[in-house]
């Protein structure tokens, strides 16, 4: 709600409030009447508190200053309604002989020893304002949580944005740079590299632009990716995969098991016929995912980050926002194995 519609909603309810007090009064007009000067401070402090202390003092955090001037506040209402009050009860006329004489108060004024309308109005218009006080309070932190949420939203839609940027070009200038390998050794090869190449491109710029996309998409992906790049050679690679996929249309998030695999050829000389290798398997559920690449690691002068490279840490990020508390990847670096699993929850 905007201030304006919170100010009309307090201001019926403290109206609604004098209303049904008033009906059990013998004259709900007089009663009225003689309380309008109440709420009409109430209405002023209310007013008062949403438009100017709230949010100069309170939200501000001054909260010195906004107790100060809500406590004078208070107090002026207070008097002037009472005075108010009283000059009501002065005009309805001379007070009798027989009432003045026996020291009696005249109707409508004291009896038994009931408080006197500066302390029932002081009353009133501090419940009021106290609820007023709580209203904008909690209105303001509602506001806060929300922009808070929403700030946190396009900070990760951005930063995904960022990491995408990051993976795509990637795995463009390594694809080119097989297809130019592959037209040296046999044109018709290149021209059917080409054609798995398209698939790729159609699957980055197209479905990549969603926010999930169909687990046998991102399959088939990977397949491409394995096609590609068998076929700039005729040599026969050590690479070995199982895909099983219980639900095809299961939703995941695109471009995020690829940069294992490309971590996998880069790093395992699967040129090496008889040493290097790579073995990728996949198995997904309605609801789990399971993927483990393993391939051959010669131990050398880099270190495990530069190994992972920045496909492997930006996936880590990826999974981090996307799925925080739902996904494990274990990292397993022998003499001559390097091996990722990743384990995640989807649809929770």
């Amino acid at each position: 709600m905007n201030k304006f519609t919170r100010a009309v909603f307090q201001l019926v309810l403290w109206l609604l409030v004098m209303i049904i007090i008033g009906l059990n009064q013998d004259n709900i007009m007089r009663f009225i009447h003689e309380n309008l000067a109440a709420y009409i401070c109430q209405a002023v402090l209310i007013i008062g508190l949403i438009y100017f202390l709230a949010p100069h003092f309170l939200f501000k955090k001054k909260y010195v200053q906004f107790v100060f001037f809500s406590i004078v506040m208070i107090l002026v209402g207070a008097f002037l309604s009472s005075l108010m009050i009283r000059g009501h009860v002065g005009a309805e006329g001379p007070i009798p002989d027989g009432l003045r004489q026996n020291n009696l108060p005249p109707p409508g004024l004291r009896r038994n020893n009931l408080p006197g309308p500066i302390f029932i109005n002081l009353l009133l218009i501090s419940v009021s304002y106290v609820f007023a006080t709580f209203l904008e309070t909690f209105s303001f932190a509602q506001r806060k949580e929300e922009a808070l949420i929403l700030s946190r939203s396009e900070t990760i839609e951005n930063e995904l944005k960022f990491l995408k940027s990051q993976i795509n070009p990637h795995f463009l200038f390594n694809s080119l740079n097989n297809i130019y390998a592959l037209s040296i050794i046999d044109a018709s090869k290149a021209q059917e590299s080409i054609l798995y190449l398209s698939e790729m491109l159609r699957y980055v710029l197209y479905d990549c632009e969603k926010p999930l996309v169909p687990i046998e998409k991102e399959v088939a992906y990977i397949e491409d990716f394995i096609q590609l790049y068998v076929l700039k050679s005729s040599k026969k690679y050590a690479i070995t995969t199982s895909f099983t996929v219980d639900d095809p249309k299961l939703q995941v998030a695109p471009m995020l098991l690829i940069p294992f695999v490309e971590n996998a050829f880069k790093h395992s000389n699967i040129q090496n016929i008889g040493e290097g290798f790579i073995t990728i398997n996949l198995h997904s559920t309605n609801d789990s995912i399971v993927f483990v690449v393993e391939n051959s690691f010669k131990k050398g002068p880099v270190n495990k980050d530069k190994v992972g490279g920045i496909g492997i840490r930006n996936v880590k990020k990826r999974l981090s926002l996307l799925y925080p508390d739902t996904h494990n990847v274990v990292i397993v670096e022998n003499n001559n194995t390097f091996k990722v699993e990743l384990k995640m929850k989807v649809n929770v």
